[in-house]
């Protein structure tokens, strides 16, 4: 790719790009796939040629199916869904038929490692649970719930199980649930980060998340618990909106290679005014010291007008159900907001 004239980008290594005459050209690759597109006709039948008198190559046309990922295109926008992926697991358990859940976790939940559990089946929960990690690529709604019971992959019980069964059966009810990638005027990018202090029963450790988005369309997120105990609500928010600035600036990295120049601020939607002002304070003292990288990192940012972090009421905290299990209307509430629509759903 670098010989016939593309540049590797250094946000993403398996992304090659090429501007040429106004006009962009992208290639990215996993494995033996690969996905070309761009505004370039020209280009993009220059670089088929090119890569087929290097590999043995197959043109499958306009992208409608990659990795396990449907493509649909509509005048709204994009599509992305893994429906195939969702009724073969189903099927593949035995579940095709089962009554369906409104959500992926039940609230209150007490999963973890006890002395009186009940071992289960631990090759087919690791194999369950790893299935089920790809399928979040394209549904955050069961971001949370995976990234729990992939927590027990060593040991897991029959209680851990169920609650694999649960993920299942909340995915029955819209097997073809998945992403709109709505056309856009502008294209402003923003994020929402929340952690749960405290949340696991376990260590006492806090979960955090966070959602980005690129001109109103998600893009990325993340469930994950957090290394180390948070001694104060403010630490484990703070902990976690290090973590968003990191993917802000990652995908200001990306769009910049794309030829995007993001020159506005990014708003990283926080509910936490004590976590707040650790952010814009420079005084280091007895709240801070022990996330004091996190914190010169997050200032350096804020003082270059990169990042800034406006305060979001709680009931409007999109991330909340990537750091907790929520009420069935808290949580179909946030996924209308997140964008996710069942293009398969009778009208």
């Amino acid at each position: 790719m670098k010989a016939f004239g593309y540049r590797q980008s250094n946000s993403d290594h398996t992304l090659f790009i090429r501007h040429k005459a106004g006009k962009l050209t992208v290639l990215i690759v996993y494995v033996d796939d690969m996905v070309v597109t761009g505004d370039d006709p020209v280009e993009r039948k220059a670089l088929q040629d090119y890569l087929a008198t290097e590999f043995e190559m197959k043109d499958l046309g306009q992208l409608k199916y990659f990795l396990g990922i449907e493509v649909a295109r509509s005048k709204e926008g994009i599509s992305l869904s893994q429906r195939k992926y969702v009724l073969d697991l189903l099927t593949e358990t035995g579940m095709l038929d089962c009554q369906p859940v409104e959500t992926p976790m039940e609230m209150n939940h007490r999963l973890g490692e006890w002395k009186d559990q009940v071992p289960t089946n631990k090759s087919r929960y690791q194999c369950l649970v790893g299935k089920l990690i790809y399928l979040s690529h394209t549904r955050p709604d069961i971001a949370y719930a995976v990234g729990v019971v992939s927590q027990f992959m060593h040991a897991p019980s029959e209680d851990h199980m169920n609650a694999v069964y649960r993920i299942l059966r909340y995915l029955k009810a819209a097997p073809g649930k998945g992403l709109l990638f709505a056309k856009k005027d502008k294209l402003v990018v923003e994020g929402y980060t929340d952690a749960d202090w405290a949340g696991s029963k376990v260590d006492r450790r806090s979960t955090s998340g966070y959602f980005t988005f690129v001109g109103g369309n998600l893009v990325t997120w993340r469930s994950k618990k957090q290394k180390v105990v948070a001694r104060s609500s403010a630490e484990a928010e703070f902990r976690g909106m290090a973590h968003g600035v990191c993917e802000l600036l990652w995908i200001r990295h990306l769009l910049k290679d794309l030829g995007f120049k993001n020159r506005k601020t990014m708003d990283l939607h926080c509910d936490n005014k004590a976590a707040i002002e650790i952010a814009h304070n420079p005084v280091q003292h007895d709240r801070t010291k022990h996330v004091e990288v996190d914190r010169h990192f997050i200032k350096e940012n804020l003082d270059r007008k990169i990042i800034c972090f406006p305060f979001v009421q709680s009931e409007e905290q999109l991330a909340d159900i990537l750091t907790k299990a929520v009420s069935g209307k808290v949580f179909n509430s946030s996924l209308d907001k997140l964008g996710m629509i069942d293009i398969y759903a009778p009208t």
